[in-house]
């Protein structure tokens, strides 16, 4: 059977979701066509699942230490099981406020796999969407005047590994354990790996972290990655830069993995009971019949689009994980409904990369925005910057989280913000202010004339801006 539609979105993640949500808006007969669940890998396999377990590993470690604060818990027992329970609750509620969402607006779903078709007796060029259904019924035939590919990613595995979800895993499978190892490798030291070694070293877990590269984190300000470093040590955590996994060297046990990497041009055994490989993301874009279109895919493996997210068919859009660059849910929510929008003649401003804010939800937090200090410099800018340590800053003392600090750094000749790099408590929750501070295209001064309620951690902010002049109250 056919059907025509103003907009067929294949993907029904952050990005797809909410791009199918301004559709309705703004009067586009929508379809959202996905194989998994509504919400996709953000909500059931990353952002929220992980999330949820940064948040009982945090309260675990607090009542480790809860006589710091002058309160005696006789003793802390960890039920990993319940932690498990509370995740996939928070993860169902939420997978039924978009399924309401949805609903509200009035949006066809369709459950099962899409494939774009090239021009045929539905349509005289590419962008018809055969849709193989769930239940195993006749394919549906949606023919839309625009498609919006929003498939987003899987995560990477190297060739000639052997994941078995058991005792070597991706995030994937890390989010569905039933108990907690005695101990775990970690390959790789990006942003998913610090998550996890953070949370599994608040758990009790015996973690080992290798990174190929010189330091953990080496998109972050050298300065952040340095004092992360610092802090994963001092939970326990091993962490091994300039490291190379021997693929060919794993040996898979009874009870434990051994591995050998390579660091200095020498050898390394590790032994651990899992290991779990967390080197990146690749775009899912396998099966969807992109060979049937014009469309181009990069040699990185992401397809190549306009500023608009149009692909070299210009009917056809493509959003998100899919398309490379940031791979963040906010991201891909905001070019979903840039895409959409220029489909409707709207006129949206395009996306500036350098106003995004980034989120680490590790023990300390981390987040940023724009160019680090390096960055600045290769950019040919004349830099000052300005730092302020969260000792300095009494609910941080307070919280009894007075690690870290921030960092702002601006344009010595015109004084226009050029990034803001956080590490400590809340920063996830403080980086908004730094986010409309770029967007409004704030100078430092501007920051200082902001009144910062005391006592809070925002203040934090203030203080780093003040550094920038060498004005700082505190500290």
């Amino acid at each position: 059977m056919a059907h025509e539609y103003d907009l067929v979105i294949v993907g029904g993640g952050t990005g797809g979701y909410v791009a199918a949500i301004r559709a309705s808006q703004l009067g586009l007969k929508t379809a959202i066509v996905e194989n998994e669940k509504l919400g996709g890998t953000c909500l059931h396999k990353g952002c929220i699942p992980s999330k949820a377990l940064l948040r009982s590993a945090e309260v675990y470690r607090q009542s480790k230490q809860a006589s710091d604060y002058g309160v005696e818990i006789e003793k802390t027992v960890l039920h990993f099981n319940k932690v498990q329970e509370r995740k996939n609750k928070i993860v169902e509620k939420l997978h039924q406020g978009v399924l309401g969402l949805i609903k509200k607006g009035k949006i066809d779903v369709y459950q099962g796999y899409g494939r774009i078709l090239g021009p045929s007796i539905f349509s005289p060029t590419a962008g018809t969407v055969s849709v193989e259904l769930e239940d195993g019924s006749e394919n549906e035939m949606l023919i839309p005047k625009n498609v919006l590919i929003a498939t987003g990613s899987k995560p990477r595995v190297f060739d000639g590994l052997d994941v078995d979800g058991t005792s070597i895993l991706t995030s994937d499978h890390a989010l569905e354990l039933e108990e907690l190892p005695k101990s775990m490798i970690i390959i790789g030291g990006g942003v998913i790996g610090v998550e996890w070694a953070s949370l599994l070293a608040d758990f009790d877990v015996e973690v080992t972290l290798v990174e190929y590269a010189e330091r953990i984190l080496p998109t972050e300000d050298q300065e952040i990655s340095k004092e992360m470093t610092r802090h994963l040590k001092k939970k326990g955590i091993t962490i091994l830069t300039s490291a190379m996994l021997q693929i060919d060297s794993i040996d898979k046990m009874s009870d434990h993995v051994e591995i050998d990497i390579e660091k200095n041009g020498e050898t390394v055994t590790l032994k651990a009971e899992k290991m779990l490989l967390s080197v990146g993301r690749i775009a899912n874009t396998e099966s969807l019949g992109l060979d049937n279109t014009e469309i181009i895919i990069n040699n990185q493996g992401y397809i190549d689009v306009n500023n608009y997210y149009q692909t070299k068919e210009s009917h056809i859009y493509a959003i998100g994980d899919v398309i490379g660059g940031l791979q963040l849910a906010h991201v891909a929510s905001r070019e979903g409904v840039i895409a959409v929008e220029h489909m409707a003649e709207q006129k949206p401003e395009p996306l500036n990369y350098n106003q995004i804010p980034s989120a680490i939800y590790s023990h300390p937090e981390i987040a940023s925005i724009g160019l680090t200090e390096q960055q600045a410099k290769e950019n040919g800018f004349s830099v000052k910057t300005g730092k302020t340590t969260f000792k300095a800053i009494g609910k941080a003392l307070v919280y009894g989280e007075d690690a870290g600090f921030v960092k702002v750094i601006a344009d010595k000749d015109t004084n226009d913000l050029l990034g803001i790099h956080m590490i400590g408590p809340h920063v996830t929750d403080m980086i908004s202010e730094a986010g409309l501070a770029m967007v409004l295209d704030a100078t430092p001064w501007e920051i200082t004339q902001t009144i910062h309620p005391h006592p809070s951690l925002s203040e934090a902010i203030g203080e780093a801006a003040l550094a920038v002049e060498g004005r700082k109250i505190h500290g």
